[in-house]
Order: C-alpha cells, then structure tokens, then sequence
C-alpha cells in the first residue's frame, strides 16, 4: 500500500473514464406478476425497528417497506405523494398545506387520520425523542389539523423544499395512540400503514415482512413476502446470489462487483451518487481544534488515487464538501492536490514541526471505512503524520464513537438536497454534528439559503457555504461512491436509488423463472 504506483493507477483511472453509467439502472422489464417471496440480502444487523430512530441503510429499508410518510422521494429525487395526496403552499412559501388520502389504515386496523401526522411530527421536533429527522424535515414552527384529512405546516421562515424534506427516511407516520403511551412499543413491534406488514424480526439474522393487503394502493406491492437476510460476509453474501439462493444484494462492496457483474444470471446494478466516507475530525479538541492541522491532513491527499484504491474506480473524487455533481446547487472548486511541503509548513506553524500522531478509528461496516483509513494512513506519513488505525465492529463503534469521537471514519448517503446533508453533519445544531465545527458564518449562509425563495441568491448562499468548508476542512471527503448493487436476472422492477436510503420494493416483482419459495 505505501508504495503504491500513481503513474499505473492513472492508466487504469483514464480507462474507467470510458465507463458509460445508467443511472437509472433501466431495463426492460415485462408486465409485474402478482406473487413470490423476495430474499434479499443486508451487510448489517437491521437493529433498530422504531422508524422515526433508524440509522442506517438495512434499517431504513425495513422501515421503508412497513410505514409511510406524507410524501416519498423518486428516483430524480423529486417527491411524490404517498400518504398525502396532494399539497400547496402560500405564494410567501410559509404554510403548506397537505391533504391526506381517505381511507388509509394502520396495520393494527385504526385509522390513519391527520392526528396522526400531527403526533408524529411533533415527536420528531421534540428533541427528547432524539430522532435524526428533528433537523432535517425543515423549518416547522407548528404542525395542525384542519380536519381528519388536512395538515396544516407552518414554518419559521419561507422553504421551497418541504415536499421532499418530508420523505426524510425518519419521517414516518406512526399513530398518534402510540406516541402517547410512549414509543418503545416500537423497538419490537411495528404498527404502519406501509406497503407490508411485519411477520418476524430477528436483527442479527433476518426480518420477514408480507403484503399489506389494505395498503392505499391495491394492485402494489406485487410480491407476496419479503425476507431481510443479514450477511455480515460480503463473499459469503455474493456467493448466495449466484447460486439463486437469494435474489438481490442491497450493497455491493467494490471489491465483489467485478465477479457478481460477471455471474451467470446475475445483473450489477451501478448508478452515481452523492454518498460518500468522511473522515471527521473534533474540531474542539487538540490538534484538530487547529485549522491548519485540518488542512494539513487534507493536503496530503492524492484524491485521484483514492478513488481507485477505496472504491475500485467505482467513484470520484472529493473535495472536503458533501455535495458534488449529483446535487442541484454543487459549486464546483478547484480539487485539492498532494502538497507534502505546505502540509508540513501549516504543521509546523501549529506547533507541530515533528509531524504528530493520531488513532484513526474505522468501524468494520462498510469495508470500505478502514479503507480508506488504511489508504489515509499511507499517504499522511511523508508529511510527518504518523496515524494508528483501530477497526472495531460497527455496533461498538456506533455506541463509544459515532457522534463522540475527535478522529474518525464516517459514512453518509446522499440527502435529497444540500440543506438536508448540511443540516444533517455540519450545522452547529445539526442532528449528527459530529465535528463540533459549529462555524456561525457556515449557520449563518445555511439558514439564509434555506429560507430564499430567489434560485440565483440561495445558489450563491450554498456556494459561500461550500467556499468556507473547503478552506476550514471540518471534515476530509476525499470521495465520492457509485452506489453498487446485484440481482437475480428473474427480478423486476427495481431501480436503484441515489439516495441510498431508498429502496421502493414495493415496485420489485419476480418473473416466472424465479424460485419458488414458502
């Protein structure tokens, strides 16, 4: 790894340039049939069940196919109606106005009525329910019904992104009786209105979910079933695919593309994203809580190589920003290069002339984490920078280090829009502000885009906001993923989604081939 070959890598780098991407991932698909059971594989324990606390991809793919929220995002990243059938706002952007479907049901048999939403997002704004949503479904001020059918939103200030802020992955409606009697009901038990109801949940093994037959919508889901499988071994995972023992992979890892895509009657299915590793640093805390001890490590990058060594040429390179070309207001910047001589000048000044040493810490899912903390590793140490990396599992990492750690490897997918990821990692009041950067000038230009009906003025607040991330480097984004994943040729309908968090099985049906499952 240490003396890894750049001119060998940019040969292979200019060859994967070539590499023509659907991000769509469209095939021709025959009319869906009616019935069958999906297996469909996850890298991690789907552990936590409460849809309004979910944190990563297996969860919110549970949480996806057992509950609705008033609004769900498309493949484009625009919203469409889910539980709400239509909406409106003010022309001043400050109360919108949403009308529920009529009839809809939780799985229990009750009504879903426009308490409901009302509970629930009140929940999500009260920060003692600790949800990730509270700071990403926008700007609410107050949450009303008009009637049993009509939610009134009022904002704090204009936002023209509601719609799809709302079909936030943790912003699902649970019943209002629930939420009253207190919410851990949830960690067990699901009560939705989704497109499946719950059958049995075992979080390290597997989740079985079968068709809502009252779902709002009667001709979906297609399937019958839908069985979650945990495969904590990626080529344990891929080898099931192949040989038909389950039909899909959620995730692939870079390294187990090349053989899936090459299967018999396997498809790889690629499409490029916004989600991306980050390595976080406190920015309380010595050395971090020094600027130029940031930009030091950020200069010791060679991000072009980073993309082939981490992600296998299956990304892009990034440039300590969580947007890129995928989202709509991206300022693009010049991209960083390797400066080993200003790395340790800034050291020095920092009072660091010896270089200094760091314990990097990677959890164990995705793989790519220590990754990409092998490979940061490597190409710190000319410029002094000696880093210890220390892998643990995720679950550990998730309870000791996410959100308290000073030096670390985190992994985010793509929010549906710039405000969603800032306001999710980088805001001082951020729902996962694990940096602690807590900049006011960064709050300052967020909060005014947020709030600016005119696209040229919030395009050049987000620019500014990007500008000042750039150069204080809360955070190292050094790449960007292709989202990877695999199927079985007899699977229908499904598309990969750039959010990662999305997943719409409830559109997925099987052709006659597949196998025939209890």
């Amino acid at each position: 790894m240490s003396n890894f070959d750049r001119r060998q890598f940019l040969a292979t780098s200019a060859a994967l340039g070539g590499l023509a991407l659907n991000p769509f991932n469209a095939y021709a698909q025959a009319a869906p049939r009616r019935g069958g059971v999906l297996r469909m594989s996850v890298d991690q324990a789907v552990a936590k069940l409460n849809p309004l606390l979910t944190r990563v991809n297996p969860e919110y793919l549970v949480a996806e196919l057992l509950y609705s929220g008033l609004t769900r995002l498309k493949v484009d990243m625009s919203a469409e109606p889910d539980l709400a059938a239509s909406w409106s706002s003010t022309p001043d952007l400050l109360e919108w106005t949403f009308v529920l479907r009529r009839g809809v049901t939780f799985h229990d048999g009750s009504a879903c009525t426009a308490a409901d939403v009302v509970a629930t997002f009140e929940a999500i704004l009260d920060a003692k329910t600790a949800s990730p949503a509270r700071q990403n479904v926008g700007p609410i001020a107050k949450v009303r019904a008009k009637d049993d059918s009509t939610v009134i939103f009022t904002l704090s200030a204009p936002f023209a992104d509601l719609p799809v802020t709302i079909a936030y992955t943790n912003a699902k409606i649970v019943p209002a009786a629930v939420i009253k009697a207190g919410l851990a009901r949830l960690d067990r038990e699901a009560i939705g209105t989704g497109p499946f109801k719950l059958v049995s949940f075992e979080p390290e093994r597997q989740v079985v979910v079968a068709r809502n037959d009252a779902y709002y919508d009667r001709a979906r889901p297609y399937l019958d079933r839908i069985q979650i499988v945990v495969y904590p071994d990626s080529t344990a995972e891929g080898s099931a695919l192949i040989s038909g023992d389950t039909d899909m992979i959620s995730t692939v890892p870079p390294t187990e593309f090349a053989r899936l895509e090459k299967a018999p009657g396997v498809k790889g299915l690629r499409t490029p994203s916004g989600q991306f590793c980050n390595v976080n640093f406190g920015c309380d805390q010595k050395p971090f809580n020094d600027v130029r001890v940031r930009q030091a490590v950020a200069l010791t990058i060679d991000r072009a190589a980073m993309v082939e060594f981490v992600t296998e040429g299956y990304g892009t390179p990034g440039n300590d920003t969580p947007l890129n070309s995928a989202y709509r207001y991206y300022a693009n910047q010049a991209l960083k290069k390797p400066d080993i001589i200003k790395a340790r000048a800034l050291l020095a000044a920092a009072g660091y002339p010896n270089g200094l040493d760091a314990t990097l810490i990677a959890s164990d899912r995705p793989r790519v984490r220590t990754q990409l903390a092998v490979t940061l590793r490597e190409m710190v140490k000319p410029a002094g920078i000696r880093i210890n990396v220390e892998t643990m599992p995720h679950a550990t990492y998730l309870d000791q280090v996410w959100k308290k750690g000073s030096f670390y490897v985190g992994f985010y997918n793509m929010q549906a829009t710039a405000d969603a990821i800032f306001a999710l990692l980088y805001t001082s009041n951020a729902a996962w502000n694990e940096t602690r950067w807590n900049n006011p000038a960064f709050d300052k230009f967020v909060n005014e885009a947020r709030g600016t009906v005119d696209d040229a003025k919030r395009r050049a607040l987000y620019a500014e906001a990007q500008k000042l991330m750039h150069a204080e480097v809360p955070s190292i984004i050094p790449v960007f993923f292709d989202l990877l994943a695999a199927q079985r040729d007899w699977v229908q309908g499904y598309q990969l989604h750039p959010r990662g968090a999305v997943f719409r099985l409830d559109h997925v049906s099987l052709a006659a081939n597949a196998p025939k499952r209890a």
